[in-house]
């Protein structure tokens, strides 16, 4: 599409934009030929926010209760990378683990916005792995989790960004990870705690979310961490991450 616009970014992603790449004639543009890397499905991401224990099963896995309102934190935008990009474990980590997430892409401006009017600011979707690295998470000064989120290659996005309107329902979506082909989630959007009009909302009460900006909303059970007993990934693993219409990532795990 670079045709029609320069990259995928917050500019791009306004409904004026959406609209001219919508209008496009997609059938006459020149397909990506097999083996190019792809990038982030969007890029010059300002605000990448994440909601902690947004699955009931999940949060039980996990040893902690069900939150009373949504957990925040963020990861760093610079650990964003491909769908299909190497996830690096850091260096003299034990406890890098994985997690298959929604993740919504903003499309307009949204400070104190009410549910109701929420996906009106909400550009579309796509796959997002949160890695996590949970010694660093949890271990650490008492816990804090943005320690363990932000590490180069912990946000792959992609492959596609999916507009909201070619989701039929964003919250019954089926989602699975696997790990050297082994199946470690399998769950589904319909399990969110907080579903994403609410989360779109109740962010913005907090924060200015812009054109660009990405929130990715929780993980079902089956995180290493939840294992019995514990497993995380190691150099040579591979990952598949998939959410039901949006797309298939495959990563493969190196050291630092």
């Amino acid at each position: 599409m670079s045709s029609i616009v320069e990259d995928i970014n917050g500019h791009s992603l306004s409904s004026s934009s959406l609209e001219k790449i919508r209008s496009a004639a997609v059938s006459d543009l020149p397909l990506v030929s097999d083996g190019v890397r792809l990038g982030p499905c969007v890029t010059g991401v300002g605000n990448f926010i994440a909601v902690g224990l947004n699955y009931a099963d999940h949060a039980a896995e996990s040893g902690m209760p069900v939150p009373a309102e949504p957990v925040l934190f963020n990861k760093a935008p610079s650990c964003i990378v491909g769908p299909d990009d190497t996830v690096l474990i850091p260096p003299g980590s034990e406890k890098t683990d994985w997690e298959v997430e929604l993740a919504i892409v903003i499309g307009e401006r949204a400070s104190y916005v009410s549910e109701a009017d929420a996906l009106n600011h909400v550009a579309g979707y796509c796959v997002c792995n949160d890695v996590s690295e949970r010694a660093y998470q949890l271990e650490r000064g008492g816990g804090q989790w943005a320690k363990g989120k932000g590490c180069p290659t912990f946000g792959p996005l992609g492959p596609w960004l999916v507009t909201k309107e070619e989701v039929e329902d964003v919250h019954n979506l089926a989602m699975t990870l696997t790990v050297n082909g082994e199946t470690m989630q399998n769950g589904s959007t319909r399990t969110m705690v907080f579903n994403v009009p609410f989360l779109v909302s109740h962010i913005s009460q907090f924060m200015t979310l812009m054109p660009g900006d990405v929130i990715t909303t929780g993980t079902p059970p089956g995180v290493g961490m939840g294992q019995k007993p514990p497993r995380y990934l190691k150099a040579g693993d591979t990952i598949r991450v998939e959410i039901e219409g949006l797309g298939v990532q495959n990563q493969r795990v190196a050291a630092t």
